[in-house]
């Protein structure tokens, strides 16, 4: 077990993170189809210790992943009339408070990869809403946070991480009083007197007894920064033990937002027209190509500003050349134009003949590209064997395999296999990569026939 108390946490920023010793053990990450099984976080603690903000601060760090949180207290069991008419009476922070069998049953199927309705508890009424849910989809981290969330050990074994926010118990009444007099509306006597009768002693008995279950003591909740960046960090590196990132180092994904994915969800929609897939393929056309220019090699250059000051920066790459194949390439270079001006592009085509494997290539390149880098563009990566193709073919130009970069949407892992195996100088710049191809060579879950929906070729009457 790891107490990240401040001397832990500066060793172990300091050190290669690696090294830093997590008691936990971790079943391989699997794939179920086109999923993978989500990365389970358990937060646990004291009332009012910080553990919101600890998921909270964890989420806003993962942004690139899709991650849920799920509240405890949305499992309380609504009160009988006679529990109401004395709540006063009512111990909340018992283990009986809680429908645990439910909470065990929505995330297995969240675990499944299956979407959950959770549901929500009147904290005035002591009531669960009966009109209201909240939808939970499938994602890449499930973080769930309550003061019993280790209690029970069919929930701890589900479990990937487990973290407990310690906090000095003065602290945690304070900030219990402000939660529940101003968010739940409770009197500054009652949340007392309740604390005394109840909190207090259910904490030393069932919350505090978890604390050996944790993988990480977290102290200090949301102001320990450092011991909540080394987290983030584990969790990153665990998520990412299966990444093809991890295995080939030229292989480049653009650090995703919700912007990104947000586009990424209109243009793999089969619903979405043709206007709206060209304008926003376009923009994340738009951020592969400066990405992958961003991967050029630049040289220092100083300049004199208008206040007469100097200022040092860089100077853009001279010997560069884009080259598409032909045809959904050609969706690319209005955005590589855009952002280089005068930049020569060649064309490279590539049409299997028949069934005997064969490919006619036509290609018109710049006849000094052999002196050049070349951005070679592809929107669609699937098994790889057109890129292989081009790459072969830039290479007997005289191209240095390092001085190629490969831009698309959207790679297959059998795509980026076939390229990096054989060409691990050149660099690959994609926004996703997807979970793979399907008995069609098609890549899932995919956006179709990308120059088909770009072009307008795809009406089903032609």
């Amino acid at each position: 077990m790891v107490k990240l108390d401040s001397k832990t946490c500066i060793e172990a920023a300091t050190a290669h993170f690696s090294g830093l010793h997590f008691d936990v053990e971790y079943p391989a990450v699997m794939y179920m189809g086109a999923n993978k099984v989500p990365f389970v976080i358990g937060v646990a603690g004291g009332t009012a210790s910080g553990k919101a903000t600890v998921c909270d601060m964890i989420i806003q760090q993962l942004h690139d992943h899709r991650v849920v949180l799920i509240n405890e207290s949305s499992f309380y069991r609504g009160l009988t009339p006679e529990e109401k008419a004395n709540v006063g009476e009512y111990n909340f922070d018992h283990p009986d408070a809680f429908i645990t069998e439910q909470l065990l049953e929505c995330l297995s199927h969240l675990k499944a990869n299956e979407p959950v309705q959770i549901p929500v508890y009147d904290f005035l009424k002591y009531q669960r809403f009966s009109d209201r849910s909240r939808k939970v989809n499938a994602s890449d981290v499930i973080i769930m946070e309550g003061i019993l969330i280790f209690h029970d050990a069919r929930v701890r074994e589900l479990m990937n991480m487990k973290i407990f926010v310690d906090t000095d118990a003065d602290v945690r009444l304070a900030r219990r009083i402000r939660r529940d007099t101003i968010e739940r509306g409770r009197d500054v006597n009652f949340v007392i007197e309740q604390y005394a009768k109840f909190v207090k002693p259910a904490f030393d008995a069932f919350v505090l007894p978890t604390k050996k279950y944790a993988d990480v003591i977290l102290p200090r909740g949301g102001d320990n920064l450092i011991a909540i960046d080394l987290i983030v960090q584990h969790i990153r590196m665990k998520l990412g033990q299966h990444d093809l990132r991890k295995i080939y180092p030229n292989v480049v994904v653009v650090q995703s937002t919700f912007q990104i994915r947000g586009m990424h969800t209109l243009i793999r929609d089969r619903e979405t027209t043709k206007h709206d897939f060209v304008f926003y393929a376009d923009r994340l056309i738009r951020l592969i190509v400066e990405h992958g220019l961003g991967h050029l090699p630049f040289t220092e250059k100083q300049v004199i500003t208008p206040t007469g000051s100097t200022y040092i920066g860089v100077d853009f790459c001279k010997q560069l050349c884009g080259v598409s194949i032909i045809r959904s390439g050609e969706s690319m270079e209005n955005a590589l134009r855009a952002c280089c001006k005068g930049i020569k592009i060649g064309k490279i085509l590539i049409h299997r003949e028949g069934d005997d494997g064969k490919q006619l290539i036509y290609e018109k390149l710049p006849h000094d590209i052999a002196d050049r880098h070349v951005l070679l563009m592809d929107p669609i990566m699937g098994t790889g064997n057109c890129a292989v193709q081009a790459i072969d073919l830039l290479l007997q130009k005289g191209v240095p395999e390092s001085r190629i970069i490969f831009l698309n949407l959207i790679s297959a892992p059998e795509g980026i296999h076939a390229v990096c195996k054989r060409f691990p100088l050149l660099k690959i710049v994609t926004s996703e990569i997807d979970a793979g191809l399907n008995d069609e060579y098609r890549v899932v879950p995919g956006m179709g026939e990308f120059g088909d929906r770009y072009f307008g070729t795809d009406d089903d009457s032609t």
